[in-house]
């Protein structure tokens, strides 16, 4: 048999931190990979405002039991997320129920470029800037509050690229020819390639003019990646993000799973979807995240204008990537690269995606066997509320270059649907799949 003693891995965060409970973890790690826990650079857990979704606590499950360690939360909840308070609230929150180590973006609006200016980002992760309408409607079209984003932040800008006088311009036409009541198969018609490529290209061209750090985030068309470089995370000054969704699914599954596989940016054709896959691989695309974003099933019902868009994949999305890697489209390696390392230098986070000695044990240990594998395209969400079976663990801020201040989190959970991961935070284990029967069998009687 085959241990790995979490101790010996990370010694020195133990003496430091007093973690004592770490030195005990002991794990038989026999015929499973250990890799860095999963850094998603975009999330949406919905708190606060709109809780009868989800909340931070049940999607930070959500992600411990999919080997997701550490979020980045985005800012369009209720009220947006756009001001120091608001923020500091979401630490506040996220300290007392997050299961996972955390950050918040701040929102950028037409009119909030000083208070974005003021928060500190050496906390915040980012600036969250739509430059397309989305879910929450903070768009920012005022070339005055761009300007003055690209040209004056001292942060990394992360960008929802969608050119809106175009996508207003396609709902118009198809309105016209077929009325109100549109097909899904229209979403990205409507939201379309040439939406994306405008914003995206008015985006990097603004981040050269100013010097700025662009991030682009859930690419989702081939054009989009003629505006990147490959090469070192380190040594760009544009990174990019693409999300699980985009490398799984094409237009042609629109007919099979309508609404569910409704998202913005559209999920565009099968050439688009191979070409991401091909970059994310190169190293042209940076880093693979979920753009997590649960909404009731109810929701997700009506005509393409009428249907949220959005998905629940933060519990899925290392397992989605490493279906894609058992069936040779990408490397294993390629995956903690892009899941793991490279999330971790692109934000400067102190510590974490790697495992060394010295740094925080936020680690996976992965089965090598998938029961499921090789059928199923859509996975179900885990939407529902999850029970908490025990408590006893550290949970931490995910701070950006400088040490993690500890908070109070929970420990063995159990989802509602049976995972491929043991998850391990801070060296306390979080979720354990040899334990996922007997807690979920326990869920159901209670």
């Amino acid at each position: 048999m085959i241990y790995y003693h979490f101790a010996e891995l990370i010694h020195r965060q133990a003496e430091k931190y007093g973690n004592r409970t770490a030195l005990k973890h002991r794990d038989n790690a026999t015929g499973k990979w250990l890799i860095p826990g999963v850094i998603d650079d975009q999330v949406h857990f919905r708190e606060p405002g709109l809780t009868h979704k989800a909340d931070i606590n049940t999607e930070s499950m959500a992600a411990v039991a999919g080997g997701v360690t550490s979020y980045m939360e985005m800012p369009n909840t209720k009220p947006p997320t756009t001001t120091r308070e608001a923020l500091e609230w979401k630490f506040s929150r996220a300290a007392q129920t997050s299961l996972a180590n955390y950050s918040f973006y701040i929102g950028a609006t037409n009119d909030n470029i000083d208070e974005v200016l003021k928060a500190d980002y050496r906390r915040v992760c980012g600036i969250k800037v739509f430059m397309g309408s989305s879910t929450g409607n903070m768009l920012v079209d005022s070339t005055e509050a761009l300007t003055r984003i690209f040209a004056e932040a001292p942060a990394l800008i992360a960008t929802h690229c969608e050119k809106e006088e175009i996508i207003k311009a396609n709902k118009e036409k198809y309105i016209e020819k077929f009325g109100k009541d549109l097909s899904v198969i229209y979403h990205p018609l409507i939201r379309s390639a040439e939406a994306c490529y405008a914003s995206s290209s008015e985006a990097v061209e603004l981040a050269h003019r100013y010097n700025a750090r662009l991030h682009l985030l859930h690419l989702s068309t081939a054009k989009e990646l003629t505006l990147l470089d490959d090469g070192p995370v380190e040594e760009k000054r544009v990174t990019s993000e693409v999300c699980v969704h985009h490398l799984y699914f094409d237009d042609n599954d629109y007919a099979q799973y309508g609404n569910l596989i409704k998202w913005n940016p559209a999920i565009k054709t099968a050439a688009d979807r191979i070409a991401l896959m091909q970059a994310t691989v190169s190293g042209r695309i940076d880093v693979v995240a979920t753009d997590h974003a649960p909404h009731l099933l109810a929701e997700k019902q009506g005509s393409c204008l009428e249907a949220a868009s959005g998905g629940p994949l933060v519990q899925h999305s290392l397992q989605v990537m490493l279906e894609k890697s058992l069936q040779r489209e990408i490397p294993i390696e390629t995956v903690v690269e892009r899941m793991c390392h490279a999330p971790a230098r692109l934000f400067g986070i102190d510590r974490r995606g790697f495992i060394r000695p010295g740094y925080y044990a936020d680690m996976v240990l992965v089965m090598s066997v998938y029961p499921g594998f090789g059928g199923q395209k859509f996975i179900p969400s885990a939407l529902e509320k999850l029970r908490v079976i025990s408590n006893e663990i550290k949970s931490s801020s995910l701070n950006v270059r400088l040490e993690i201040d500890g908070g109070v989190g929970l420990n063995n959970v159990a989802s509602v649907k049976e995972a491929g991961a043991d998850t391990i935070v801070a060296g306390s284990a979080v979720f354990n799949a040899a334990d996922a029967k007997a807690a979920i069998d326990a869920l159901r009687k209670a």
